[in-house]
């Protein structure tokens, strides 16, 4: 009971210190399309090098840099609604796996994602990024289409 009460402790601690947490964005990338003004993608933190950058020396009035102050507790990093997720990439990977355990899917084409919920189903894993009703009604509803034409 004290680890529930500590870890719920430290998810409430998390979510006040990301509320708070300002978008780190690259120094002067809205002035330059290559720096990413209208393009989203390329709007990553780059580290400011310039001998003179006030970005660099933490002036007041511009953009802050990502310091540790910003990260969330250990104990509690990677969690998702309050339950510890594991990445998979592998069906080796899944037969490891127990059952009740949640778990996100790595980037897998779409024959790999239905033999990954017929396993999961069968051992009572919760798969967060994939919903099953898609995959499963989809066939059905493109034979119907077939048959129509």
């Amino acid at each position: 009971m004290e680890e529930k009460d500590n870890i719920k402790k430290l998810i409430e601690e998390r979510k006040k210190v990301k509320g708070k947490k300002p978008r780190f964005i690259r120094k002067d990338s809205y002035k330059r399309s290559r720096l990413g003004k209208r393009r989203k993608k390329k709007v990553k933190w780059r580290r400011p090098r310039g001998k003179h950058s006030q970005v660099r020396t933490k002036r007041k009035g511009y953009i802050i840099q990502p310091s540790i102050g910003w990260g969330s507790p250990k104990k509690v990093r990677g969690f998702f609604r309050e339950k510890t997720v594991r990445t998979i990439h592998t069906l080796k990977e899944m037969e490891k796996i127990s059952s009740g355990e949640n778990i996100f899917l790595a980037h897998i084409g779409k024959k790999l994602k239905i033999e990954f919920l017929k396993k999961a189903q069968e051992k009572g894993i919760k798969i967060l990024n994939l919903k099953a009703d898609k995959y499963f009604k989809k066939p059905k509803e493109e034979v119907k289409t077939e048959i129509k034409k």
